[in-house]
């Protein structure tokens, strides 16, 4: 006689949380705040290219050697960017897969549409496929200088100041930090409301939180290239 060797298996905690709603929405929002600290010291750092090249260049070295001599050279930075990669995946997918999951729960569309959710919903959707593009370009362009005609290892200041002298480079950079913005605006409040921390007292300071943020990293990162067209820095 055989025997029945299956046993049932449970799904884990983290499985279930993240099969529901509740939880793929708590993940976009958690991983969006690590990738909103990401972009204000990011912003923080890139105006330092004010100061002229020589910090510029020394804040670049200095990145290199966080946490030496416990770390090893450059460990810092790699470590940054696995939990950056890590957070933009999560991110990506989880706002794939509730998208599908609305249109699953709606095969047929509303016979009136509801003008302000559509506008968010696009914005968050497109926004975040054109910051997905950008990110990529970003990288070819001052990481491995791939993209960038003038590029020279070693030499950060250099390298920002070649990529944006070049229509194409202040264009692609510009488009997306308006989008970026536009998804901060959005992203920020829905975290918000996603772990818990609105309240009908407090609506009126997140959304102003919110906008005030978007605001300050859009132009923030605007100000390096526009900077660069107009002179200010060369």
């Amino acid at each position: 006689m055989a025997l029945d060797t299956r046993t049932d298996r449970r799904p884990s905690f983290a499985g279930l949380l993240w099969g529901s709603t509740v939880g793929k929405k708590t993940a976009m929002a958690v991983s969006g705040i690590v990738m909103l600290l990401y972009l204000v010291v990011h912003m923080l750092g890139n105006l330092k290219i004010f100061f002229g090249a020589v910090d510029f260049d020394a804040y670049a070295a200095w990145l290199r050697t966080i946490g030496e001599p416990f770390l090893h050279h450059e460990w810092f930075l790699w470590i940054a960017r696995v939990v950056l990669v890590a957070a933009v995946v999560v991110h990506a997918v989880a706002a794939y897969q509730l998208s599908r999951r609305d249109i699953a729960a709606r095969p047929t569309p509303y016979a009136h549409r509801r003008r302000r959710a559509t506008y968010a919903t696009r914005t968050m959707r497109w926004g975040g496929v054109i910051l997905g593009l950008f990110i990529v370009w970003h990288i070819l362009d001052l990481t491995t200088l791939t993209v960038n005609p003038r590029a020279e290892a070693g030499h950060p200041y250099e390298n920002v100041v070649a990529t944006f002298s070049t229509w194409y480079g202040n264009t692609v950079y510009i488009v997306a930090m308006l989008a970026l913005g536009l998804h901060i605006r959005h992203g920020f409040w829905s975290a918000a409301q996603t772990l818990g921390t609105n309240r009908p007292g407090r609506d009126r300071l997140l959304k102003g939180l919110a906008n005030g943020l978007a605001a300050a990293l859009t132009l923030g990162f605007i100000a390096v290239p526009v900077s660069v067209m107009t002179g200010v820095v060369s």
